[in-house]
């Protein structure tokens, strides 16, 4: 078995794999290629990997010649057409946004793991790419906001005269807002929070934060661990509650959203009118839409002296833990799909092994990426 780790394009400044896991996995007989300088945004270089038992090998011939091929990002269409049939490509490829694309995969017939559909059930966690990833971005959003909010974040009280906390609205208590959560307490912010999960109170609680409760949430007990489409009627009330809390906030993190569907919209034009001027917003949203009426992906848009700023890559921001807590994510799912030996051994009857696959044989055989193509055609 031959993996292939891949240097990512653009922005993306994560490695699939670091050397530490490189090591493991040379122990369990797999053969490990690298793109010259895949690790180099990361922190992690090439000599660290030959270290580690790893080769040194052009774009090309990793795409020719590895068993199983690492891209962090989805993969363009033009990267897809050097990959030979049944070869397997895994990453965050983000399937339920990119219906084209997996049909395009199909065609090809590659085997397509995506890490970011994998259930998000107790046996997974250690796999669990997204809440790793996530944890990142919860934390980097409070210090991106802290460095931008014009005053301070904790209470003072000087010889010149007193600062009053900074308070700090948290829209989502998932793995990145409990993580937010923590880090503005610890910078000494007050903090509430809004969550569609009654089930979340105590986790907000214990972290030192008020829990905002809106009767009336779906139940999003069989949603595997993902957000679930909210009631009119629920989102109605959620946004009374949330204008009331907003025109009090110095600082709100965003983090709502919906597997396959645009990003819900939590703060609307008139809540923004309502904030004071100075105050800061970071939307982890962005990519799929933002949760304000006005987020733009990647940029920082200032309204009516409100900071707006988009980015749905914050872990990218910290590449070489990112990288490591992913690496460790995926070398855990990769002992499920290979023996001992370092064969491949496709078990469909796991219920994770089946999640995270999107394709297969030439056909999408992933649930979920079915259910969104019916209600796309």
């Amino acid at each position: 078995m031959i993996a292939g780790i891949l240097k990512e394009k653009n922005d993306e400044t994560r490695v699939s794999l670091v050397p530490e896991i490189v090591k493991q996995l040379q122990q369990m007989s797999v053969t490990v290629w690298v793109e010259q300088g895949a690790g180099a945004h990361a922190f992690y270089n090439d000599d660290a990997y030959m270290d580690a038992g790893a080769l040194i090998k052009q774009a090309g011939e990793i795409l020719s010649g590895a068993d199983i091929i690492f891209t962090l990002q989805p993969p363009s269409r033009d990267l897809i057409d050097q990959i030979p049939p049944r070869k397997i490509i895994t990453g965050i490829l983000q399937p339920l946004y990119h219906v084209s694309e997996v049909e395009y995969w199909a065609s090809k017939n590659i085997t397509a793991f995506s890490l970011d559909t994998i259930p998000r059930t107790t046996r997974a966690q250690i796999m669990d790419v997204l809440s790793s990833q996530a944890n990142i971005a919860g934390y980097k959003a409070v210090l991106l906001a802290a460095y931008s909010y014009s005053r301070y974040l904790p209470m003072f009280m000087t010889a010149a005269g007193s600062i009053a906390p900074a308070k700090v609205l948290i829209l989502g208590a998932g793995v990145a807002g409990l993580q937010a959560i923590a880090t503005a307490r610890r910078l000494g912010a007050v903090v509430e929070v809004f969550d569609t999960r009654p089930a979340v109170k105590e986790e907000v609680i214990s972290l030192g934060a008020k829990f905002v409760e809106v009767d009336g949430a779906a139940d999003a007990s069989k949603a595997g661990g993902y957000a679930v489409e909210q009631s009119e009627d629920y989102k109605e009330k959620q946004q009374q509650r949330i204008a009331e809390s907003i025109a009090k906030a110095d600082i709100v993190i965003t983090t709502a959203q919906i597997p396959g569907k645009a990003a819900p919209i939590l703060i609307t034009t008139l809540m923004l009118d309502q904030m004071r001027a100075g105050s800061v917003i970071v939307d982890l949203a962005a990519a799929t839409g933002g949760n304000t009426s006005v987020t733009k992906n990647n940029e920082t848009v200032h309204y009516r002296g409100v900071s707006i700023i988009g980015n749905s890559n914050l872990p990218a921001t910290m590449p070489a833990d990112a990288s490591k807590l992913y690496a460790k994510n995926v070398f855990n799912f990769l002992k499920l799909i290979l023996t001992k030996e370092g064969n491949l051994l496709l078990n469909f009857e796991d219920d994770i092994v089946k999640g995270a696959c999107i394709t297969h044989n030439g056909e999408i055989v992933n649930d979920r990426v079915k259910s969104v193509m019916q209600q796309l055609a």
